[in-house]
C-alpha cells in the first residue's frame, strides 16, 4: 500500500461535471489499494470573483479580512468534492487548515507554512478514509486564517507529502505535464517526461505557470516524489526529480513572465554603499528584486535599474520617492521577461549568443540581461514577448 497525495487546481473542479471526473480519479487511486490525501483549490474563477466582491464593499480591505474571505473558496471545493466521493460510496472526510493542523506565520495574503501536524491525518487514514484538504491556507499564532499566496495549494500538497513521507505527490492541472514552452504560445512545444528540481524551480520562478516555485523548493528540500499530470487525460505526466537518467538537453524550457515592472533610479551618487542602501530598503519591505543593471559612473553619478513583480510596483515606488526625493525615478510596466532554462548550458558554450541571435532574427530589442548557471533572462517590450518566446524555443528545441 502506498500513500499518495493528489492536488487538483481550480480548473479541474470548475463545475459539477469536472468534480465528478476528479472524484473518479481519486477513487480509482483508492481502489488500487492506496491511501489518498487530496488538496483542492477554489473552483474556476471563484477567487477572482471574491476579490471583486470585496472591492465592491471596500476599495482597500485589510489583508486579514481578505484571507478570511478568500479561503471560503477552497472550503467549498473540498466539501463539494467530498460529497461527490460520498455519492460513489467511498469513505471520505473534508478538512480545513485548522483541522489538519497547518500552522503558518502571520504574513497575511502571503504566509509561509511553519508546521503540519500529522495526528488528525493519520487518524483519518487509519479509518481508511479518503481525506480532502482545503489548500492555500494556514492558521497563525493568533488563530487567524492566512493564505499562502499564489500557487498556495501546490505548496499545501507538497508540504503534506513531505510531512507524511508520501510515496508520491501528484499535481493535477489542465495540461498533461511540463512542456518546453507554453503549448498555447509555442506550437512546437514538447512534453518532458522528466525534469530536475532545479530546472523546474527556475521555470516556475520565471513565469511558467505549471507549478508554484515554493512548492518545488519544498519538494527539492524534502525529496518529495513529484509528478505533474492532467485531470482531463489519463496519461503519464512529467516527473520532477533530483536528476534525469538521460544526457541533459541543452535547453529544458523557455518561459515568459508578464508580471514584471522595470524601475530606474537616476542620478545616484557614485560612491560605495549606494546600491546597498537602495536594495536593503526594498528588502526590508519584502520586495524581491530580479534583474539589476547599474550604469558606469560618470560625472560623479550613476543610474540603477531593476525589476520587481508588478504587484510590488506601487509599494516600491512609494518607498523610493520617499527616500530619494531629489532623484528622478521612472518605471515601465509594459515589459516582459523571457528566459531559457537548462542544466545542459553549464557545459555548452554559445547559449547566450544563440538566444540573442533568435531575438535579432525577429527584430526584438533587449533592454536588460540576467544570467545564472542554468538560466538566461532578458527584459523586452511586452508586445514582443510572444514572438520572442516562439523564436527562442524554435532556435533550441
Amino acid at each position: 500500500m502506498s500513500l499518495i497525495v493528489q492536488k487538483f487546481g481550480g480548473s479541474s473542479v470548475a463545475d459539477a461535471e469536472r468534480i465528478r471526473r476528479v472524484a473518479g480519479i481519486i477513487t480509482d487511486t483508492y481502489k488500487d489499494g492506496n491511501d489518498v490525501i487530496v488538496v483542492v483549490s477554489a473552483q474556476g474563477d471563484t477567487t477572482d470573483d471574491l476579490i471583486e466582491k470585496a472591492h465592491e464593499i471596500n476599495a482597500k480591505p485589510s489583508k486579514r479580512e481578505m484571507d478570511m474571505l478568500l479561503t471560503t473558496g477552497e472550503q467549498a471545493s473540498a466539501a463539494l468534492l467530498a460529497m461527490a466521493i460520498e455519492a460513489l460510496g467511498f469513505p471520505v472526510t473534508s478538512l480545513n487548515a485548522w483541522q489538519v493542523g497547518i500552522t503558518s506565520d502571520s504574513k497575511y495574503s502571503n504566509a509561509r507554512i511553519k508546521t503540519i501536524s500529522d495526528e488528525r491525518l493519520r487518524r483519518e487514514l487509519d479509518q481508511h478514509k479518503i481525506i480532502i484538504c482545503a489548500g492555500f491556507q494556514g492558521i497563525n499564532k493568533f488563530d487567524d486564517i492566512t493564505t499562502l499566496g499564489r500557487g498556495g495549494s501546490d505548496t499545501t500538497a507538497v508540504a503534506i507529502a513531505a510531512t507524511l513521507r508520501a510515496d508520491l505527490c501528484q499535481i493535477f492541472t489542465d495540461v498533461d505535464g511540463v512542456y518546453t514552452a507554453d503549448p498555447r504560445k509555442a506550437p512546437n512545444a514538447k512534453k518532458l517526461n522528466e525534469i530536475t528540481y532545479d530546472e523546474m524551480l527556475e521555470l516556475a520562478s520565471l513565469g511558467a505557470q505549471v507549478l508554484c516555485n515554493r512548492s518545488v523548493e519544498l519538494a527539492k528540500k524534502y525529496r518529495v516524489n513529484l509528478e505533474v499530470c492532467s485531470s482531463f487525460k489519463r496519461v503519464p505526466g512529467t516527473i520532477v526529480k533530483e536528476d534525469v537518467k538521460v544526457e541533459k538537453m541543452l535547453i529544458t524550457g523557455v518561459a515568459k513572465d508578464n508580471n514584471v515592472t522595470r524601475i530606474s533610479v537616476i542620478g545616484l551618487d557614485d560612491i560605495p554603499g549606494v546600491a546597498f542602501k537602495l536594495f536593503s530598503l526594498l528588502g526590508q519591505n519584502n520586495i524581491n528584486v530580479d534583474i539589476i543593471l547599474q550604469s558606469i559612473g560618470r560625472h560623479g553619478t550613476k543610474d540603477i535599474s531593476f525589476t520587481v513583480a508588478s504587484d510590488n510596483t506601487q509599494t516600491a515606488l512609494d518607498i523610493l520617492h520617499e527616500c530619494y526625493p531629489d532623484n528622478t525615478i521612472t518605471h515601465d510596466d509594459n515589459v516582459s521577461k523571457v528566459s531559457v532554462v537548462g542544466s545542459g548550458m553549464q557545459s555548452n558554450a554559445g547559449v547566450a549568443a544563440k538566444m540573442f541571435e533568435a531575438l535579432y532574427s525577429v527584430g526584438v530589442n533587449i533592454q536588460m540581461i540576467s544570467t545564472s548557471e542554468i538560466k538566461i533572462s532578458v527584459l523586452i517590450d511586452r508586445n514582443d514577448s510572444d514572438k520572442a518566446l516562439v523564436a527562442i524555443h524554435d532556435a533550441f528545441i
